[in-house]
């Protein structure tokens, strides 16, 4: 009898210690970031990743646009992109009239062609204030169309192209299929209208492919055209 009692008693022990052990197993897993590395060695804190744009903010949803060329002014034809901060009624795409000017809610007509970009921006800034009070105005430049070259004749596409980057003329023959077989090749010319006045300069494509008088493949301007008899 005595012995029954004993073997009852030690098998209540080990029953009790087996709860005692699987309790303390669960409440160090439930423990968070016990063994997750949430600090680095020496004890400092992990990295935390960067606060991304908050609303509102001037990198928070701004549209992109094209990267103007040094000096550039807006012109006609040019479409912009007008955004007033928080106010979304009185923003959006413009394009630049034949007369210079463009068209947004309350501000009504405001020149544009002529300005830099940050001048329009202060003009719309300043006219705004009669309506907003501190109002915040960006001006991204969409697409240049005011900025052209025109190439005729025999090539393969004649017609205008946005003068967007440094392009000269053996460029632009490229850019408008090359010259077509009959081309006269050692005269074409170069029409450029200089304070008011129209002067020519020659191009012999024959000698520029041949790497003599590089001189010759100026770099164009705005509004030069470009004549392959």
């Amino acid at each position: 009898m005595q012995g029954l009692r004993t073997f009852i008693v030690a098998s209540l022990a080990v029953a009790a210690s087996a709860v005692c052990f699987a309790q303390a197993q669960g409440s160090s897993a439930a423990r968070p970031g016990r063994d997750l590395p949430a600090a680095k060695a020496g004890g400092q804190p992990a990295a935390q990743p960067a606060p991304g744009p908050q609303p509102g903010s001037a990198s928070a949803g701004a549209p992109a646009g094209v990267t103007p060329p040094p000096g550039y002014i807006i012109g006609p034809d040019d479409v912009l992109i007008v955004l007033f901060r928080e106010e979304k009624d009185m923003s959006g795409e413009v394009v630049v009239r034949p007369d210079g000017k463009i068209s947004l809610p309350l501000v009504n007509d405001i020149q544009a062609a002529g300005l830099a970009p940050e001048q329009l921006r202060a003009n719309l800034q300043e006219t705004a204030t009669k309506f907003l009070q501190e109002p915040i105005v960006t001006v991204v430049v969409k697409t240049i169309n005011s900025r052209k070259v025109f190439i005729t004749g025999m090539v393969a596409k004649p017609g205008p192209y946005p003068l967007t980057a440094p392009t000269s003329v053996l460029q632009l023959i490229a850019m408008a299929g090359g010259l077509q077989e009959y081309a006269e090749r050692e005269h074409i010319v170069i029409l450029r209208t200089e304070n008011g006045r129209q002067i020519s300069y020659r191009f012999n494509y024959k000698e520029v492919s041949q790497q003599k008088k590089l001189g010759q493949n100026m770099e164009l301007r705005v509004g030069d055209t470009v004549l392959v008899p």
